[in-house]
């Protein structure tokens, strides 16, 4: 292939042939699995959100919880951007201080 052809196959992004995967997911299926557990984790937060609502209510409970929908928000926003190892760590991270918050500081 002459110097010509690469300049142009580069501007075109035809660089070549896709890299071979050894295992694992495609990072589209990474993305969509990872949007997949936010959004049915964000169902199961806002289930228990109700439930705790209807037995005590609290402003802790709301805040508690409140600040899990958003996080899970933020990491189907992260996941469709492409960052799904960040969004597995903060959501990991973010429900077990959820659940913790719940166990620990509300009566």
């Amino acid at each position: 292939m002459s110097a010509a052809d690469q300049e142009r196959a580069r501007e075109q992004g035809e660089d070549g042939p896709p890299p071979v995967r050894t295992g694992g997911l495609a990072p589209r299926q990474a993305r969509r699995m990872r949007v997949a557990a936010a959004s049915v984790l964000m169902v199961a937060v806002a289930a228990v959100l109700v439930v705790r609502l209807a037995s005590r209510s609290s402003v802790l409970v709301v805040g508690v919880y409140g600040l899990a929908l958003i996080l899970c928000g933020g990491v189907i926003e992260l996941s469709r951007r492409g960052r799904t190892r960040l969004g597995t760590w903060l959501l990991v991270a973010g429900l077990a201080g959820a659940v913790a918050a719940d166990v620990f500081l509300i009566p």
